[in-house]
C-alpha cells in the first residue's frame, strides 16, 4: 500500500511522465467503463422490475461532446488504454457510432469494446466496426426462447442470436457472451451453452449474480455460484485452468475447454473476488466517477465540465477520486450495503 504520497495522488507519474489513475493500494486504472444511457429495452429479473425504472432526464445526461472530452482526458492524460461502452443498453444511444468513431481517433488509440444485450446489433454491427469498435460482449442467458422471455420479460431471443451472428460477420471479435444463471430458470443450461458457444466460436463467460438489482432482492443463498457452474460444466467437458499470468487483471478466470483452442470464463465477483487486481474506473451516463461497481460514493465531473473547468482540473478530480478507492467491494463484510444505483444506472 502507498501511504506517504501526495493525498491526491498527483505526485505519482507513469513511465512517460503523464499522470495515472493510481490508488493507495498501488492499483492503476487503465480500463474505463463508460455508461452511455441508463435505459434498456429488456427487463431482466435480476436487474430491474417489470415496469422499468425512473430514467435519467435528458439534461442530466452527458452530451456526446462531453463524453468524448472526458474519454479524451482519460486516454491522453490519465493513462487509460481500454474503453468499454456500456449501459443500460448502449445501442439505444442515438450518437453511439459517432462517439465510437471519435474515441477510436484519439492518440494514443485506446482499445474499444461494447457490452450490449444484442438487440439492434444486427443492423449496427457493420457500422460500429467501420467506426473503429474492436469487439463486443453480448448478454445471453439461455438458449431457450421461452426461458428468455421469462427472464427478460421480452420476446426478443431471435434478435439477440441475429445480433451475435452480425457481430461475428462484421469482425467484432472475439465475440464474448455473458451469461447469468438463475436458480429454477436456466441453471441447468451451463453445458448446453458452452457446447453452443464452442460451435459458433464465441467465448462464453458466466457471471455470478451480483447485488445490483433495483429491487434489492438479491440473496447470497439463492445464487448459482462459480463452484456450481464449474461442477455442471465438468459433467460434459474437460476444463484446464489457465495460469495467473494469462489472466492478469481480467475479471474472468478462464479454463481451456477439452484441450483447446476454446476457453470458458467465470466472473465470480461474489465468491472469488478479484479486487486486488482491479484496473477499472467507471463513468456514469450523468457524469459521475465510480471507483467500483459497489461504491456508495461518486465524484461529479459533469458539474466541473459545465462550470468551465479546464482539462487539467477535471483530470485532478478524477485522480483524487481514484486515489480514494477502497481495497475491495466488501461483499463478505456483514456491514455491506448495496449501492443505491442499480446496474443499469452504473454501467457494466
Amino acid at each position: 500500500m502507498i501511504r506517504d504520497s501526495d493525498p491526491a495522488g498527483t505526485a505519482i507519474l507513469d513511465e512517460g511522465g503523464g499522470h495515472v489513475l493510481i490508488d493507495t493500494y498501488g492499483r492503476v486504472a487503465t480500463d474505463l467503463r463508460v455508461s452511455l444511457t441508463d435505459r434498456c429495452n429488456l427487463r431482466c429479473t435480476y436487474c430491474m422490475p417489470e415496469e422499468g425504472l425512473q430514467w435519467l432526464a435528458k439534461p442530466d445526461l452527458l452530451t456526446d461532446d462531453e463524453i468524448v472530452r472526458l474519454i479524451g482526458i482519460a486516454v491522453t492524460s490519465l493513462g487509460v488504454k481500454e474503453v468499454r461502452f456500456t449501459g443500460g443498453e448502449p445501442l439505444l444511444r442515438p450518437g453511439l457510432v459517432g462517439i465510437v468513431e471519435r474515441v477510436a481517433a484519439l492518440q494514443p488509440r485506446p482499445q474499444t469494446s461494447l457490452t450490449t444485450n444484442g438487440i439492434g446489433l444486427g443492423r449496427t454491427a457493420a457500422a460500429l466496426k467501420a467506426a473503429g469498435l474492436d469487439r463486443v460482449n453480448v448478454s445471453l442467458d439461455t438458449l431457450r426462447p421461452d426461458v428468455f422471455k421469462t427472464l427478460t420479460r421480452r420476446d426478443r431471443h431471435k434478435d439477440v442470436v441475429e445480433g451475435l451472428r452480425a457481430a461475428g460477420a462484421a469482425g467484432l471479435t472475439p465475440v464474448k457472451v455473458n451469461t447469468v444463471l438463475m436458480p429454477g430458470l436456466n441453471e441447468d443450461e451451463a453445458p448446453d451453452l458452452l457446447a453452443w458457444a464452442v460451435e459458433h466460436d464465441y467465448e462464453l463467460r458466466f457471471i455470478e449474480q451480483m447485488p445490483l438489482d433495483a429491487q434489492h432482492g438479491w440473496k447470497r443463498e439463492g445464487m448459482v455460484t462459480a463452484g456450481d457452474i464449474l461442477a455442471s460444466l465438468r459433467t460434459r467437458f474437460e476444463l484446464t485452468p489457465e495460469g495467473a499470468e494469462e489472466r492478469g487483471s481480467a475479471p474472468a478466470e478462464r479454463w481451456i475447454v477439452d484441450g483447446g483452442p476454446h476457453r470458458v470464463g467465470v466472473i465470480a465477483s461474489v465468491t472469488r473476488p478479484f479486487c486486488a487486481a482491479c484496473d477499472r474506473t467507471r463513468l456514469t451516463a450523468d457524469g459521475q466517477i465510480r471507483t467500483c461497481l459497489f461504491a456508495t460514493e461518486e465524484t461529479d465531473l459533469r458539474g466541473a465540465l459545465r462550470s468551465g473547468a479546464p482539462d487539467e482540473e477535471i483530470a485532478r478530480l478524477w485522480r483524487l477520486a481514484m486515489w480514494g478507492k477502497k481495497a475491495g467491494a466488501g461483499l463478505d463484510d456483514p456491514s455491506f450495503v448495496q449501492p443505491d444505483r442499480p446496474m443499469s444506472a452504473i454501467g457494466g
